[in-house]
């Protein structure tokens, strides 16, 4: 569904991602994980059309987007939820619903699309009508990815969703993700949190300083002894 070849990022003249290598399959939930600086959202920015490659490819089936505009990536399917939320704090939470579905042009699907969103988070069903500045960091993150859904994405590329978040809410908003990737959406999702989105992924890449180290199944590299250490808190 989606591959990235050789890809090649700078900012200014410092090169941030050297020469990545990775692929999603339909259906799949892959984590991207590494420490800060590692060049993770810089790769779901590429992807999503914020920033542009200097080399290297980005194919998403079959048809190459390493140059697609961000508005013809969304069209395609794939919307990216932000690190930091970065919801309109001064509109309802229906109003920042509504905005997300400014691509879906069927009435119809856009209810169905509210319905869905609304059956995934009921919270944002009882407080529609609540200033989206007034919600907990948790309650954000679940209308920064509810409004992502309204535009009813094939590919959903997460930023650092647990970032500031409670254990609990945490823990809610990762079952989120568990459930839409069970719907079908597929996903790719960039986290801090690597135990928690090694544990409900399918496949992990770690990055490190711009570089794919290491690449497979989350539940064999959960056992491995160094990645533990490294990322998982030791023994």
């Amino acid at each position: 569904m989606l591959q990235i070849k050789e890809l090649c990022v700078k900012y200014d003249n410092i090169q941030v991602l050297h020469g990545i290598s990775l692929e999603l399959q339909e259906g799949e939930l892959v984590a991207l994980i590494g420490a800060n600086g590692a060049g993770k959202t810089t790769t779901l920015s590429t992807i999503s059309g914020v920033k542009r490659a200097f080399s290297g490819q980005i194919v998403y089936d079959g048809k190459d987007i390493t140059k697609a505009g961000t508005d013809e990536i969304v069209k395609m399917g794939i919307v990216q939820v932000p690190e930091g939320r970065q919801i309109f704090s001064k509109m309802t939470i229906e109003e920042n619903l509504i905005l997300g579905a400014y691509t879906e042009k069927d009435s119809q699907r856009q209810k169905q699309n509210m319905q869905r969103v609304m059956e995934l988070f009921p919270i944002l069903r009882e407080r529609r009508r609540q200033t989206a500045g007034t919600l907990s960091g948790g309650e954000q993150q679940m209308l920064a990815i509810a409004r992502a859904l309204m535009g009813n994405p094939r590919m959903l590329l997460l930023d650092e969703p647990s970032m500031g978040l409670s254990p609990l809410m945490t823990e809610q908003v990762f079952d989120a993700v568990k459930s839409l990737n069970d719907q079908g959406t597929t996903i790719l999702l960039v986290e801090q949190n690597a135990y928690d989105a090694m544990e409900i992924s399918h496949r992990t890449y770690i990055m490190e300083n711009g570089v794919i180290t290491r690449e497979g199944k989350s539940s064999e590299l959960m056992r491995d002894p160094a990645i533990k250490q490294a990322y998982l808190g030791g023994d």
